[in-house]
């Protein structure tokens, strides 16, 4: 029985280039400073006087800002070596998260809130550039999962510290997020000291005589992207509404809100690359439309108890619709970049995500103070199925296009 389980883990983990494993190292540095971004609700209104409301649209524009990033990251991939684009990114996310802890005043915390989400949200399309051209087609799900592996004990690491140093002084929080960011662009710089792609040479319209395909003219790839712009406004709801409802329902005090989402990232960092693994030969689509039902459905049990067991319950349900859905999407929408507009495509995957940083804690935090949280989990889990229902008809469009192309 443990040989077996071993032997699981072995597969799940050999054969992924040096590359991977390194670019997972320098994240698993970086997210094992996030402390300010679980808190920052909290932190916001107890600290800067700021209202619940206030709070959610100063979180949109963190939004806003990683919406532009989104963007101009990819592009910026598609011109330079990605892993030059992430050192960047995390020396001045660094620098920021150092100026956000001494900054007061609604309309200063505000900017700089821009600023941190512009330079900080760069780092994603980037990372996952670096990390397509630094994969095989065949592993590019299981380095994704590595990916969200190292991330994910960062995040255990992170919040469950950040709880416990919230309650002794927020500025704290602003010191280990800045502190890890400028380490882990560092340690980029020692072990990819170049500043060109060798591994992965650039392809150019001169080079191919092939016109560059946008990604905005594949239907099936925007309609993914649209779904996961639904999903992800539930979410965001974990960095916003979640913490307050644990607060104001659970009577849940920072470092038990912290313990509470350090499950999600323990059963993760536990299970998600063998689940990944066993689950490769699977239809992508409808692996990821059932977990993204699971995702909020998990969500949408959070008004129905009122003991910390129960919130484990779940975090814990919710969890393995996580797992079943994010890092098998990633894999999906690069298996579908055109080789030559690569950083460009993972841009608009990113955009997916930080667009529903702008609407998520607006429509989140405008139902939670006049609806109720209640109305709002539910609602989060009607989300579910919209999303679902739509993964099962794009997999069975691209089913139909593959055969007729076959026929």
């Amino acid at each position: 029985m443990l040989r077996s389980i071993a032997a699981a883990y072995r597969d799940a983990f050999s054969g992924l280039s040096r590359p991977v494993w390194l670019l997972s190292v320098a994240t698993l540095i970086n997210r094992s400073g996030t402390m300010v971004l679980p808190f920052l609700a909290l932190f916001l209104t107890e600290k800067r006087g700021f209202t619940i409301t206030q709070a959610g649209q100063a979180l949109a524009l963190y939004g806003l800002g990683a919406v532009v990033a989104s963007y101009v990251g990819g592009r910026l991939c598609d011109r330079f070596d990605p892993r030059r684009v992430m050192k960047w990114s995390l020396t001045l996310t660094g620098a920021s998260f150092l100026a956000l802890g001494h900054i007061h005043g609604r309309l200063a915390i505000s900017s700089m809130i821009v600023v941190l989400s512009f330079v900080g949200e760069t780092f994603r399309p980037a990372n996952m550039a670096a990390l397509t051209m630094a994969s095989d087609a065949g592993e590019r799900a299981r380095s994704f999962a590595l990916m969200r592996l190292a991330v994910n004990i960062g995040m255990t690491l992170g919040p469950t510290v950040g709880g416990f140093l919230a309650l002794r002084d927020y500025g704290w929080l602003f010191v280990a997020d800045g502190a890890t960011c400028l380490f882990a662009a560092g340690l980029l710089h020692l072990v990819f000291p170049g500043s060109v792609l060798r591994d992965a040479p650039r392809i150019t319209r001169a080079a191919t005589e092939v016109p560059i395909r946008s990604p905005w003219r594949d239907r099936p790839l925007l309609v993914i992207l649209g779904l996961m712009f639904l999903l992800n406004t539930v979410t965001f709801q974990i960095v916003g509404t979640f913490p307050l409802t644990l607060r104001d329902l659970y009577g849940f005090s920072e470092a038990r809100i912290g313990l509470a989402l350090a499950v999600n990232t323990l059963i993760i960092v536990l299970f998600e690359m063998v689940l990944v693994h066993r689950l490769a030969g699977r239809n992508p689509l409808k692996v990821s439309g059932a977990g993204a039902f699971l995702f909020c459905a998990g969500l949408a049990l959070l008004p129905l108890g009122s003991s910390f067991g129960f919130v484990v319950f779940t975090v814990m349900v919710w969890t393995v619709g996580e797992m079943l859905t994010f890092p098998i999407v990633s894999s999906a929408v690069a298996e579908r970049a055109p080789e030559e507009s690569r950083g460009a495509t993972m841009g608009l995957l990113n955009l997916s995500f930080a667009s529903a940083f702008v609407a998520a804690p607006l429509v989140g935090t405008w139902i939670y103070q006049n609806l109720g949280p209640r109305t709002l989990w539910y609602g989060c889990g009607a989300v579910g199925l919209v999303v679902w229902s739509g993964f099962q008809a794009v997999a069975v469009r691209i089913g139909r296009s593959k055969r007729g192309l076959g026929e």
